[in-house]
């Protein structure tokens, strides 16, 4: 009688690896970034240099202005003509003034007056630094924070976030200001 031959089992066996390696490999890739985003990434903005600003701030636009203003719900500037400094406040977005319909506008209203209400409530800092990054406006970009007598932090971001008056960064976070 003649050996039966065994089957190699080789093949299979380097198949079942490889889709266990395949699918693996993204889950891996998911969990590190959420672990980045989740741990690192709140450490590491802190980490940053802050500068602590202590101005009045008026709304743009308005008769006899101070020197730093409230352009919108996330933007103020520094400084007057050619030579102003424009500011987005980062974290967050809030509706445009000049906005897709009246209810955007008002809305757009209320943020701006709830930022130079915020800003004006004593010293805060952002961050940034001598030479922050730009947007491809040229405004600077900076996130703004205030550290409370306790040594609590509150963000600018969350603050508006919380008051329902601007969107937070994800794109799960979209508001249609129109409704």
């Amino acid at each position: 009688m003649p050996k039966r031959r065994r089957r190699n089992r080789s093949p299979r066996r380097s198949r079942w690896i490889s889709w266990w390696v395949l699918w693996r490999i993204p889950v891996l890739l998911t969990v590190l970034m959420l672990a980045w985003w989740f741990l690192y990434r709140p450490i590491a903005a802190n980490m940053g240099e802050w500068s602590r600003v202590s101005q009045r701030f008026d709304i743009c636009g308005t008769r006899g202005r101070g020197f730093a203003c409230v352009s919108d719900g996330d933007t103020v500037t520094l400084g007057y003509g050619s030579e102003a400094r424009r500011i987005r406040l980062t974290g967050f977005d809030a509706p445009e003034i000049e906005g897709a319909c009246p209810a955007e506008s008002a809305a757009a209203l209320r943020a701006q007056a709830e930022l130079r209400a915020w800003l004006n409530r004593g010293t805060f800092e952002w961050d940034g630094g001598a030479d922050p990054p730009r947007d491809r406006y040229g405004r600077e970009l900076r996130a703004v924070r205030r550290t409370a007598p306790d040594g609590s932090r509150q963000t600018l971001a969350d603050h508006m976030i919380a008051a329902d008056l601007a969107e937070g960064p994800g794109p799960w976070e979209r508001q249609d200001w129109c409704d």
